[in-house]
């Protein structure tokens, strides 16, 4: 029986989002052989993981799931014993990387992949807290479903359980190594008020993510495609595609990867930055590993503490840093695609090397173009008025600390990078995992 990780990272009240992604892995137990490790890695308040820990112990029981609800504590516990078992050089510059004291999205998915590892897991399958599942004729939609059907699977072995294959020849022996779908509801990223607003501003400020010197209309083409997802059509039967993946129409919220992928490679480990999770997908397609993209698409939905106060200012401040992390990661997508396949070795596999002397040689990207971004952002801040002015305020003091802070995340990340196999060595080496346990 194949064991499996289902994780269900939160740093906020989610009861009724656990119970549905029980559910989920309930349903994958009882349609597949395998045995499903729900990980909740909580970093929420402590009465709220006191809520988090009640719902958990009511759940019922399934001889094939297996909940492990791991406050920081216990986080930290498990990754203190891995890095003292990798031997890594900077004990304490890791555990930072791995569990920073602000925000990562990257952060809190790599700590999944390597207690995945420790679990003895095939893959990891990411659900976010701010979402839901679909319903068709009273039952939800569970993206493991497709995820569990080729997943891990030689290409040519997971055709038959694709609706459609787009796959070039020279990749049907390589490794299913992603299955994804994307989501419906509001934007994945909280600006539609931008949009409200001022359209053109909107334009303006999204299109700061395109990589510098992108012509107009393929900018506003960008726009138009970001943060949408796939609008608000709901599921009414079951449609995939395997080959090379259309990363645009898959989301972090809806996604399962491959221990192929993820035990090399993990995610960059930036702090307070929007979209810091998504490099393996780029990673993924890039390489020519085959993925599989499907239309079961999760259900997003805003929660109120973005949209005011502290809340508001915290968000903006994370979507600012998306737009300065793309002066790095361009360089760095781009290389990808020129390398291709020269990306896995002969046994299909990425080459961990070659991603961290990518992100190496990105660091020293000339920060021009971030100033640029910040202006521009000041300006069209200040012209949309009220609390985004506020922000704007908030905002100028903190440039040059940002501008530093997008250049030490890509640093960061080629080093985690290369302290990755050894981390996932030691983590392997700690199953059964100590401190990993029901709550």
């Amino acid at each position: 029986m194949r064991r499996i990780c289902l994780t269900l990272p939160t740093n906020r009240a989610c009861a009724a989002t656990i119970a549905a992604v029980h559910e989920e892995a309930a349903y994958a137990a009882e349609h597949f052989d395998v045995e499903v490790h729900l990980l909740v890695l909580d970093s929420a308040d402590g009465p709220t993981r006191a809520e988090h820990a009640d719902v958990i112990r009511e759940l019922p029981p399934d001889a094939h799931v297996l909940v492990h609800h791991l406050d920081e504590a216990r986080q930290r516990d498990f990754l203190q014993r891995v890095i003292e078992r990798a031997g890594l050089a900077k004990p304490d510059l890791m555990l930072d990387l791995m569990l920073p004291s602000e925000v990562s999205y990257g952060a809190c998915t790599n700590r999944a992949f390597l207690i995945a590892s420790a679990l003895g897991c095939h893959s990891v399958h990411r659900r976010d807290s701010d979402s839901s599942y679909q319903i068709l004729d009273g039952e939800p939609v569970f993206p493991i479903h497709h995820e569990l059907l080729s997943l891990g699977k030689r290409a040519v072995d997971a055709v038959p359980e694709v609706t459609r294959t787009r796959l070039d020849p020279a990749d049907i022996h390589k490794p299913v190594a992603m299955v994804g779908s994307s989501f419906v509801g509001e934007l994945s990223v909280d600006i539609g008020e931008i949009r409200d607003l001022d359209p053109e501003i909107y334009y303006e400020v999204v299109g700061l993510w395109a990589d510098a010197g992108t012509p107009p209309d393929e900018r506003r083409e960008l726009v138009e495609d970001s943060f949408v997802g796939a609008g608000n059509d709901p599921f009414t039967h079951d449609e995939s595609t395997l080959g090379a993946p259309d990363i645009w129409r898959v989301d972090m919220c809806n996604i399962g990867l491959d221990r192929e992928v993820y035990e090399r490679v993990p995610l960059p480990p930036a702090t307070s930055t929007i979209g810091s999770d998504y490099f393996l997908l780029h990673l993924v397609r890039d390489a020519t590993l085959p993925g599989v993209v499907h239309n079961r698409n999760i259900v997003n939905y805003y929660t109120p503490e973005r949209r005011t106060g502290p809340g508001f200012t915290a968000y903006q401040l994370r979507f600012t840093k998306f737009l300065l992390s793309m002066l790095y990661l361009y360089p760095v997508y781009t290389a990808m695609e020129e390398a291709r396949g020269t990306l896995l070795d002969e046994q299909h596999h990425v080459r961990p090397a070659l991603i961290a002397e990518l992100a190496v040689g990105s660091a020293g990207t000339d920060r021009a173009e971030n100033v640029r971004r910040l202006e521009v952002l000041d300006r069209c801040y200040r012209q949309l008025g009220g609390k985004y002015a506020e922000f704007a305020d908030h905002l100028m003091p903190l440039c040059e600390r940002l501008l530093d802070e997008a250049q030490a995340d890509i640093e960061d990340f080629a080093l985690l990078i290369e302290a990755w196999g050894p981390l996932v060595a030691a983590s392997r080496a700690e199953a059964p995992v100590r401190g990993v346990d029901d709550a």
